[in-house]
């Protein structure tokens, strides 16, 4: 099933949380992936080494890296649309494995490769706009991390860094606002995307100050396990995504529609 029980555009009601939640979703997910660790680990590896290829290829053109790099943070929801699978599966009791989290990348529904695809042109449209950012208003050229760390973030008499990361937020805060439970909510109920993204909004909207904590954590966690030469996705990919799903689960109001297929 891949469409509303219903034609509505409404956003689902969203449930009360408090500042502390994110902490609570981050233990549930260590929890899910204590107990199934396959799956995640899996996850985490293979997102490892495409951020450590990418980082060889682009080394060089670090102009390009660094919004290719914050463009995966945009993209990290759909790329943990598996993830969520196995803690719903956790959640129902079910007998998990790597096998669920595959079936949810069958493009037989359409609703999450097309939100699929609409954040990858968000993290696209990122790369270029970063790029073109600190390649005309950079200094000197930027090659590599060293050059980025002096040309563009230490850069005396220079606001280049501040534009650059007001620029990325500019983008980022609509697309975590849009998203932060869309996908686990069209993976789980059978509702359209307009109605998805609307209850999302609708989440941040409502609780603008535990999300914003959320958000932070995301990124920061994401931040530091890249930090860490990439191994550190191994266990914050899974952790995370895990957690979001918990957040999903104690955000939506879901009582009033069929479970997805």
């Amino acid at each position: 099933m891949t469409r509303d029980a219903a034609p509505s555009t409404q956003p689902l009601p969203i449930r009360p949380i408090t500042l502390s939640s994110p902490w609570r979703w981050l233990s549930r997910g260590w929890d899910d992936f204590a107990r199934c660790p396959g799956p995640g680990l899996i996850h985490g590896a293979a997102l490892a080494v495409f951020g450590a290829v990418l980082f060889v290829l682009a080394y060089d053109r670090f102009w390009l890296l660094a919004g290719a790099f914050s463009g995966f943070l945009l993209l990290a929801p759909v790329l943990a649309t598996g993830l969520y699978a196995i803690s719903r599966g956790l959640e129902r009791g079910e007998r998990v494995d790597m096998r669920i989290a595959l079936r949810t990348w069958r493009p037989r529904d359409r609703r999450l490769v097309v939100f699929g695809v609409l954040l990858a042109a968000a993290g696209t449209g990122w790369v270029l706009t970063s790029a073109a950012l600190i390649t005309v208003f950079a200094d000197a050229p930027v090659r590599n991390p060293r050059d980025f760390l002096h040309v563009v973030v230490l850069a005396p008499k220079s606001l280049l860094f501040e534009a650059w990361l007001v620029l990325g937020g500019a983008l980022a805060a609509p697309v975590f606002a849009s998203s932060v439970v869309a996908i686990p909510l069209l993976l789980d109920r059978p509702v359209g995307i307009w109605r998805a993204v609307l209850t999302s909004w609708r989440a941040v909207v409502e609780h603008p100050l535990p999300l914003a904590l959320w958000a932070a954590i995301l990124m920061t966690m994401t931040a530091v396990a890249i930090a860490a030469g990439m191994v550190g996705l191994l266990v914050a990919v899974p952790w995370l995504a895990h957690a979001s799903w918990h957040a999903y689960r104690d955000l939506v109001d879901t009582t009033s529609l069929p479970e997805s297929a």
